[in-house]
């Protein structure tokens, strides 16, 4: 008999008993939905946090301080003091390979606009920011270098700012108040919206560094430094220009741990990729679990089916039928269940990934190595479950196989 001849033989003894086949595929099924709408979540999350990591900026790197040490506690990085505006103005001047630079230092409260109020990040940079972090303005326009070595009390206001602060008045010219501090509104950033992993990009406030530093916060170094490579080639240069200078200005002995951490996109990008194609690969495990269950399922049904068809094979050996023929027989009809219900599984999977994707803040992504290996997995399953039940039954001995009832 041909192979499609076989397959055929296969539909049609799955097909003498739909409601059982189809509730042995239902472990397929399910097992494979999930595993495409778990892949399809994590690559959609992957795909939107680089996409996020890429509108940080143009060649960004990233300098904060080091880890702070205190009678004897080690804090996370960025919680030193150890860098200052006179490090970033360095960095500006004796580093070839950096193109701009702009200290940054942070703070939150609550601004203020007559009688309406609203929590949100306050952070002071210079007039270099909005080229580094690939940021416009829409309404009014950005601080000027004047502004930032004076001191000038201006700043510029996310659209969320405005929305919850302003309502439908136009901000452009308005005095608010942060920190009992009146500061003039000069302009509004282009909306940028908010990132996957939660944080809203538009609920931001920009000062002049100046006036954060000293008068808001009252203290003498930065928070951090962001930078642009020159171009994107000299960022690995750019990198060691840095931290060889940042050495030097803060003494550090040679074979001393650095008081300072420098991080380009490309690495905070790596780091988030690990980390959720970690989460990616945990998720597809649990859900293959399902999988396995189903292909335990098929493993019984089959060996029901060889019970059930022992006369028949009894029949089909004594008019001819070699023992290969009836090993590949019933492990096609294994391999076809498991495969229907992978096919069924990763449309199921692609409508529940859709479903999900209302409740969260990315689109999940079904690839096409994800329904190719969904695919070949089934057949796997179908082959590695059926095989016993196949070999089983082509095992039989004839005459025995007359003799059962």
């Amino acid at each position: 008999m041909s192979f499609l001849g076989i397959i055929k033989l296969a539909f049609i003894s799955l097909g003498r008993n739909k409601l059982r086949s189809f509730l042995t595929a239902l472990g397929i099924i399910i097992g494979v939905t999930s595993v495409v709408a778990m892949v399809a979540l994590g690559q959609g999350a992957y795909f939107s946090v680089q996409e996020n990591i890429s509108k940080m900026g143009t060649n960004l790197i990233m300098i904060m301080s080091g880890a702070s040490h205190k009678r004897g506690f080690r804090g996370p990085p960025g919680a030193g003091t150890t860098l200052t505006a006179e490090d970033a103005d360095a960095i500006a001047r004796d580093c070839p390979s950096v193109g701009k630079v702009t200290p940054i230092v942070r703070s939150s409260g609550q601004i203020v606009f007559g009688n309406n109020n609203w929590s949100t990040s306050v952070m002071g940079v210079n007039d270099h920011y909005l080229d580094i972090a690939s940021r416009e303005v829409s309404d009014g326009r950005y601080f000027s270098p004047t502004e930032v070595r004076g001191g000038h009390k201006v700043c510029v206001i996310g659209k969320t700012v405005v929305e919850n602060l302003f309502g439908n008045m136009n901000p452009i010219g308005q005095t608010v108040r942060f920190k009992k501090m009146p500061m003039t509104v000069i302009g509004i950033l282009k909306d940028r919206g908010e990132v996957s992993m939660g944080g809203d990009q538009d609920d931001l406030i920009l000062m002049p560094f100046s006036v954060v530093q000293r008068r808001i916060l009252g203290i003498s170094h930065v928070n951090m430094v962001h930078l642009s490579a020159a171009t994107p080639e000299t960022i690995e240069s750019a990198k060691e220009e840095i931290a060889q200078l940042l050495r030097r200005r803060h003494r550090i002995r040679e074979g001393a741990d650095d008081d300072f951490d420098i991080r380009t996109q490309d690495d905070i990008a790596e780091m988030a990729g690990t980390t959720l194609t970690i989460i990616g690969l945990l998720l597809g495990s649990i859900a293959s679990v399902s999988l396995l269950v189903g292909g335990i399922g098929i493993m019984n049904i089959m060996l029901v089916s060889v019970t059930e068809r022992t006369r028949e094979i009894g029949i089909r050996m004594a008019i001819g039928a070699r023992t290969r023929d009836i090993l590949t027989q019933f492990l096609v009809e294994s391999v076809v269940l498991s495969c229907v219900g992978g096919l069924v599984g990763i449309l199921g999977g692609a409508v529940l990934s859709q479903i999900i994707g209302n409740f969260v803040e990315f689109t999940p992504v079904v690839s096409n190595t994800s329904i190719a290996v969904s695919v070949l997995f089934s057949a796997a399953v179908g082959i590695f479950f059926g095989l016993y039940p196949a070999w089983k039954a082509s095992q039989l001995d004839p005459i025995d196989a007359f003799r059962y009832e």
